[in-house]
């Protein structure tokens, strides 16, 4: 690809500036209600360097003689920005760094694709500080690694969303199909009560046995591992010693670690783990993973049989859609805050999924009616 001097501006251009005016004002909204020292002054440096970042790319714009795209935060940023102030900042750093990670990604890939110089190296400086950033925020949660090839944010908060989700959409389906099949009120509610406590077990079993056997396959490589190390610490020592060579330490520096890493068998044994392995701790245990989940569930499935609860049929039957078709959109828009994509296009993307689904279960439920 020819490389030339004067920059090209193109459509992602204005969403990159955002992003980095967006994730200046969110690491500055950490830094306030943070009360750690530590934890502020990583924020406010952070912070700091975003803004670097956005004088780049201002220097780009004027390079190019384009116009610096309008500004204000977007809505997911100042929803994170507010759960920052409402519950700390640990709720939403699995979320930054998911984001950090993103970032890296994003840029690596700018700069492969650039066809001049002055954005080439921007996107290259740019990554390297977000790789910089991911490895700061995944030391301050206790995590290791690159982040930005594994990212996803995990915890409280997604098995709240993900359970929500599942539960609304699986008995908004399953009450359509009782309606379509016009049966009497007292049924509807009966197969939606049911409905709902059968998905809330099974997602919350399933959240519990999951979450166990992933802990349980850990347990046994790290058990697996301790026992290396008892065997052949000769050649542990050696592959930990390659490790920290891959991250940057001279042949001789990695060698000199590794060494005196192996002296302490507890130390080794979670640096290789760590490493190696790449086995980090859970966010959840088993058992509160599958009770979250198992509760966002049901509160979820209930939605579209409350109005039945609360009022005539004919009149419940529109407002549960009407209800249901918002808390889709909505849920949709939450799905954003993990995946990075727009609120609008997350909520439209589950507000016609859960219409879909609503169809076909209308349908079906119809048509057996009729075979009957």
């Amino acid at each position: 690809m020819e490389v030339t001097d004067r920059p090209v501006a193109d459509a992602s251009w204005d969403e990159h500036y955002r992003d980095e005016r967006d994730a200046a004002f969110l690491y500055r909204a950490l830094a306030k209600v943070e009360p750690t020292t530590e934890l502020r002054e990583l924020f406010e440096k952070l912070a700091s360097v975003e803004d670097r970042h956005v004088l780049r790319w201002e220097e780009l714009f004027t390079d190019a003689e384009r116009p610096l795209p309008a500004h204000t935060p977007a809505f997911r940023t100042r929803v994170l920005a507010w759960m920052a102030r409402r519950f700390g900042s640990s709720l939403i750093l699995p979320m930054m760094l998911a984001e950090e990670g993103r970032e890296v990604q994003a840029y690596l890939g700018l700069a492969r694709g650039a066809s001049h110089r002055l954005t080439h190296k921007a996107a290259v400086d740019i990554a390297s500080d977000s790789a910089v950033h991911a490895r700061e925020l995944s030391e301050a949660m206790g995590r290791e690694g690159e982040p930005w090839h594994t990212g996803g944010a995990g915890g409280v908060l997604k098995s709240v969303v993900y359970g929500f989700n599942d539960g609304l959409t699986a008995n908004f389906g399953l009450v359509a199909g009782v309606i379509g099949a016009d049966v009497a009120p007292h049924i509807v509610i009966i197969s939606g009560v049911a409905g709902a406590i059968a998905d809330a077990l099974s997602m919350g079993s399933s959240g519990y046995l999951a979450a166990k056997s992933e802990a349980e396959v850990h347990a046994h490589q790290i058990d697996m591992e301790r026992h290396e190390m008892r065997l052949m610490p000769e050649l542990e020592e050696e592959e930990l010693a390659l490790i920290y060579e891959a991250k940057g330490l001279s042949r001789d520096r990695a060698q000199e670690t590794a060494s005196a890493m192996m002296k302490d068998p507890v130390r080794a044994l979670d640096a290789m783990v760590r490493e190696e392995l790449n086995i980090h701790p859970a966010e959840l245990a088993p058992l509160k993973d599958g009770l979250i989940t198992g509760t966002a569930t049901a509160v979820g499935a209930f939605i579209p049989i409350l109005p039945f609860m609360m009022m005539d049929h004919a009149r419940a039957m529109w407002v549960s859609l009407a209800i249901s078709m918002l808390a889709h959109f909505a849920i949709g828009g939450a799905r954003s805050l993990f995946t990075g994509r727009g609120v609008w296009a997350s909520g439209r993307d589950m507000f016609i999924v859960g219409f879909g689904v609503a169809a076909v279960g209308y349908v079906i439920g119809e048509l057996i009616t009729r075979m009957l």
